[in-house]
């Protein structure tokens, strides 16, 4: 089965396009800009978003592969106003997924010792899926910030300089837009690395909540229509050209706890999560990471996340913010 790709351009001299892809297939879309631009046209019109991308008049034939080498492909969405595009994220929502948590937290996970993270990976695999129409266990829920820490196609992952580490997480990541009316639309599914300090996390599971204020990465592609059950990828971490650690990944909702209808609804419940016009992108969590297995990332590495059907990967180079000039943050009386 192919899929219906969405991809956001900017040419050298900055005009921007967007991309419609189809299995090897691809070529711009005439009249239209961005991802965003089109959403709002698609629900202006009634339509889904992929009839509202066919609907758009064919311009000339495009090689991703090539425009992603050469570095003018942009994360799948994007706004205006990066306050508001909203990340955030649910963990704990993957088979195996609390195994790697409890690593982390050196806790027994039986009995009476269940971890709190255990027991909430418990529930979700006993309520995670719920008949349609009802509603189910809720989940961990982080935020991780705004648009500003969106980080697109081959751009470096920048951890702060007080970071203690800065870990990959290969995740799925859903797209969403808010109506005038309030009405929340999926766009689609993009390959994401969420990307998270797990020393810090370690440390204390209630500084989860200061290890997840990171930036986060986006593939190129936006995976429209319904998304398969099951996706398997691959992520590695490349130093200095040869790799170090590579291990496979497992999402969709066949690999995991939760549905994403489940997931959805626990986030966007909240009123403050239907603002008309803000754009939401959502991770969906994961079971797999270099840092359960012992690895300590450098600066100048390159994670790499790669996934069927997405044709294009998630790749960025770690770095470290310099230190700023104050060792402390000073806030002054008014």
């Amino acid at each position: 089965m192919t899929y219906l790709r969405l991809l956001q351009h900017r040419a050298p001299d900055g005009v921007r396009s967007v991309i419609l892809a189809e299995g090897d297939a691809a070529h711009f879309l005439q009249g239209v800009t961005t991802t965003r631009e089109l959403a709002l046209r698609a629900i202006a019109d009634g339509v889904t978003l992929s009839e509202a991308a066919k609907a758009c008049t064919a311009g000339e034939a495009v090689d991703i592969a090539a425009e992603f080498a050469a570095g003018t492909l942009l994360a799948p969405i994007d706004h205006d106003d990066s306050a508001h595009l909203l990340l955030t994220g649910t963990g704990l929502t993957h088979l195996g997924s609390a195994e790697g948590r409890n690593k982390m937290h050196a806790a027994a996970a039986s009995g009476e010792n269940v971890t709190d993270s255990m027991r909430m990976f418990l529930e979700g695999l006993e309520g995670g899926k719920p008949a349609a129409g009802t509603e189910g266990q809720q989940p961990e829920w982080f935020y991780k910030g705004d648009g500003q820490l969106l980080v697109g196609p081959g751009e470096a992952l920048t951890m702060p300089a007080f970071a203690k580490d800065g870990g990959e997480e290969p995740e799925l990541a859903g797209i969403y837009i808010v109506g005038e009316d309030g009405t929340v639309y999926r766009l689609g599914l993009a390959l994401a690395n969420e990307f998270s300090d797990h020393v810090t996390e370690r440390h204390n599971y209630l500084w989860l909540a200061h290890s997840k204020l990171r930036q986060a990465a986006l593939g190129p592609e936006l995976l429209l229509g319904t998304p398969p059950e099951k996706i398997e990828g691959t992520s590695k971490i490349v130093r200095d050209g040869e790799t170090i650690w590579e291990k496979p990944f497992l999402s969709g909702e066949a690999n995991m706890s939760h549905t994403f209808a489940n997931l959805e609804h626990h986030h966007f419940k909240y009123d403050l999560f239907r603002r008309a016009g803000d754009v939401h992108v959502h991770f969906f969590g994961t079971a797999t990471l270099s840092f359960s297995d012992g690895v300590t990332t450098q600066e100048g590495d390159v994670f790499e996340i790669s996934a069927a059907p997405f044709t294009l990967p998630v790749a960025n180079p770690l770095a470290r913010a310099a230190a700023p000039a104050a060792a402390t943050m000073t806030v002054k009386a008014l």
